[in-house]
This record gives C-alpha cells, structure tokens and sequence, in this order.
C-alpha cells in the first residue's frame, strides 16, 4: 500500500509507475484505492464509477478499469456533504457525520471488493487517501491504515520534498500513528527532488538511523509531467512559443472533470487559462464551459463573477462557446433539481443561449460512448456522468451522433456547442475540428491517449532507475533482470 504525508504527495504516480512497472514484467497487477474524494471520475467497463486517477492506474496496468478498483467514491456537492458512490453506483448524499455512521457498511465494500481483485490479480497496488496521521479520522478508518490493518498490507510512505520539511513529515507522520501501525511502514520514498543527491544523503542516513526504516527510492522532479488530475486543477500556464488560439474556462466551485480540457491544456497552438474567483473575464476564441457537480449553486456563482455579460459580449463579437455536460444545461433556459440531488430542491433559469431544459434525474447517466462529431464527422470516443436530462428543440441539431442516438446540440448560427460527452477533445480528429471550428486555421495533431502512454512509460523509467537495487525483486518475487 502506498500512502502519504499529505495530499498530493505523489500516490497517485507512484502506484501508476509501479502498475506499469510490474506490468512490463509480466505480472498480472492491478490498483486499488479503498475511498477516494474526487470530482474528477470515469466510466468503468462494468458500467460504474470511479476516480480518474485509477483508471489511469488501470491503464498504466495494461486494464480495462473497473469499480472494483474504487469502491467507494465520494463526490462533494457542498462544503459539508458529498455523494457517495458504492461498487460504482451512487447511493445518494451524505453529511461527514452521516457518512462517519456508514463506515462499517463502507468498510464492508472496501474488503469486497478487494477480495474480487485478489482472487484474478497476483499483485494489488494499494493507494491510500489523504494522511495517514489525520488521527480525528482514525475511527472507522477505511482509507489508509485502517484499511492496511483489515488485510495485513504492508506500506511504503511517500512525502513531497518540494514543499519542503521532508523529514518533519515522514517522522511527525510516524510519529502519529499506533506501534501496530508504524510497523506496518516498511519503506520511504521521497518525491520531486530538485538537486544534488550527494547533498541529501546525510539527511537520508539519518532518517533511517532515526527510524530504521529504508529509503526505497527518491524521485526527481518531472518537469513537463502531465497525467490525468484526481482532482487538483493544474492552474499553471506553460509558455508556449507562438499560440494562435485563445481558449479560456471558469473555475466552478464544484467543478468536475477538469481533465476533459486538458487535450486543450497541452496543445502547441493554444493559450488556454483557468479563470479563477476574482480573475477578470479576459477576450478569448473560445470560452469552454465544463463539468460541474453542483450545476445550479455553480451557475449562480458564474453570475455573481460577471461571467453572464462577460460570455453575452463573447458572442456579439463572433466568439465560440463550449458547453460541456454540466456547462449543458448552463446553456438552455432551465435547470430543474426537484429531488434536491445537488442541494436544496428546486430549480434556475439558465444563460437561455439553447432552447432546452435540463431536469436532474435519481439515476445517474453512465455510459462509455463513441460516435462522430457534427463538425467533419470526426471521431469521438468518451463517457457519460451526469444525472440531468436535457429535452428542447435546440437538440434536434445534434453535436454529436453516437451509436443508435444523437448528443448535445450546434446552434443554428454555429456559435455554440454543447454535449454530455467528457473526453471531447481526446481525439486526435475531433480536438482538430473543434480548434478549426473556432477559429485555428492549421491545428497540429494531439493524441491524448498516446501522450498518456508517453508518460506512464516516463514514469515508470523515473521508478525503475530510482529503486534502491533489488527491491522490485524482494518485493514482488521477480527474477533477477
């Protein structure tokens, strides 16, 4: 199991490169995250749900992703209550206290599941959720030691270095925990060191006098490293050398599935922005509206940041507008919630630039899909989340035909698109005929897919060379290279 001094210390990659990694080998290996807390999510081939970071881990291990992978998902709507999402399947709202009531029931999943991935897998790679060390959450634990203890898994400990107190984080973290627990870390690897090596030695020889536990590894800083987000936005701009497109996307409060614009991110040719709270709306190409897991609290904050009059002038002056499943029914004339799925029941008018309504529905809408785009048939492949059911003329001018049925709607003056599908941009084709469509004359090709490739294989390479020797090998049972 690998778990963290904190969010955000390197897990995620970690397990992903240690998937590819034993995957080259042959190993039949799979990953494992008992409870995730993100808006990030993806379709699995058993038609669940589940967080994105494990689906790239899925990849990385050469698998279709499944729920089993992430049995319990937690989708936050509010700042106090989240979704909860069981096997793949959302089993409805919850509060933390509520939640802290459900655990046992949680739990029960979690080993579930665990068990299937262990009767078809040789190895499971486990990744723990947050801090080890958050003692208020220590009762009921499913996520990170709890969890180790309930199936005997050894841990490997990771912290970011580049945040800087390295030591203060693995020894205060260990610190924290029970004697049963600090046994159970059997390693530490140390993330995103910028440097010379030789000048962290005598700190690392002094970890393990200090807790007699290895250093496994210390991975260096990955500069250009672009994987699919669990949930954290990558707010910085990459310089590029001449972008020819201006894209720009609000920062919704609960915004989900940021990832679907990361095809845009990444792109030679576009300069594209997150505009923040507070940020003035700047003149773009193309404004993307995305995802959102509270889609009528997050359109009453896009009016309170003036982004109504804002994307209104956009499109006086012949701009391009996305939106994209939540950023959908944000387009049409109504959103209705009459469940209270995504907050108090009731219902909003939308930005009326579609004629169509949105009603929020009890069954989530999750579906893998590929079609052709509106737009130069190119091909689309991707997936559906989303609870709303949009109804309305404008969607008789479809954006997007998918096997057996339409999606989305181009309005009749070709301004604006919108589709529930996520992944719209992931193609090589339909990323091309977007980026024509609003208004990049010679778009270069972008494989997403290959680029995702590109770095897990970067990934693992940074592993395998940063291992202290021999340690796949006593770890995994694997022969000698």
């Amino acid at each position: 199991m690998i778990q963290g001094t904190s969010s955000d210390a390197g897990k995620s990659t970690v397990v992903a490169a240690l998937c590819r990694l034993l995957a080259r080998r042959g190993v039949r290996v799979a990953p494992f995250k008992p409870q995730n807390m993100a808006l990030n999510s993806a379709v699995t081939v058993d038609g669940g749900e589940i967080g994105r970071a494990q689906a790239l881990q899925a990849q990385a291990a050469g698998l279709d992703a499944h729920s089993d992978m992430n049995p319990v998902l937690l989708k936050p709507n509010t700042d106090v209550g989240a979704q909860v999402i069981v096997h793949g399947r959302a089993i409805g709202t919850m509060d933390a206290r509520a939640y802290q009531a459900f655990k046992p029931q949680a739990l029960n999943a979690v080993l579930t599941a665990h068990a299937r991935l262990a009767s078809h897998y040789a190895q499971i790679i486990v990744e723990g959720a947050g801090s080890p060390a958050e003692i208020n959450l220590r009762a009921g634990d499913i996520a990170n030691m709890g969890f180790a203890e309930a199936v005997d898994c050894p841990v490997w400990l990771v912290a970011d270095i580049d945040r800087g107190g390295v030591f203060a984080q693995l020894v205060g973290t260990l610190e924290l925990l029970s004697a049963s627990e600090r046994a159970r870390v059997r390693g530490f690897i140390i993330n995103r060191f910028r440097g010379d090596l030789s000048l962290l030695q005598p700190g690392l020889d002094w970890l393990e006098a200090r807790t007699g536990i290895p250093v496994l590894a210390v991975l260096p800083y990955l500069h250009g490293l672009h994987l699919d987000a669990e949930d954290a936005i990558a707010c910085s701009r990459a310089t590029k050398s001449a972008p020819q497109l201006r894209v720009i996307a609000p920062v919704l409060p609960r915004i989900s599935n940021h990832t679907d614009l990361d095809a845009l991110r990444l792109h030679p040719q576009v300069e594209f922005r997150w505009i923040g709270p507070g940020d003035t709306v700047p003149p773009a190409d193309l404004i993307v509206l995305p995802g959102s897991k509270s889609v009528r609290a997050d359109l009453a904050a896009l009016r309170a940041r003036g982004w109504e009059p804002a994307i209104q002038r956009h499109l006086r002056y012949g701009g391009r507008l996305i939106g994209l499943c939540g950023g959908l029914q944000m387009l049409g004339t109504r959103i209705d919630d009459p469940l209270g799925l995504e907050g108090e029941p009731g219902s909003s008018r939308g930005l009326g630039l579609l004629d169509c309504a949105s009603t929020l529905a009890a069954e989530k809408q999750l579906h893998r899909v590929s079609g052709r785009l509106c737009l130069e048939k190119a091909e689309v492949r991707g997936y559906e989340i989303h609870a709303g059911i949009s109804h309305g003329p404008a969607l008789d001018r479809a954006a997007v035909f998918l096997d057996g049925r339409t999606d989305g709607a181009l309005s009749a003056d070709g301004q604006i698109l919108a589709s529930y599908v996520h992944g719209l941009f992931d193609t090589p084709a339909a990323c091309g005929a977007l980026l024509r469509w609003a208004g990049l004359q010679a778009p270069a090709a972008l494989d997403l897919d290959a680029l995702r490739e590109t770095q897990l294989e970067r990934l693992a390479d940074t592993l395998a060379t940063a291992l202290r020797p021999g340690t796949l090998q006593q770890w995994f049972d694997l022969a000698d290279d």
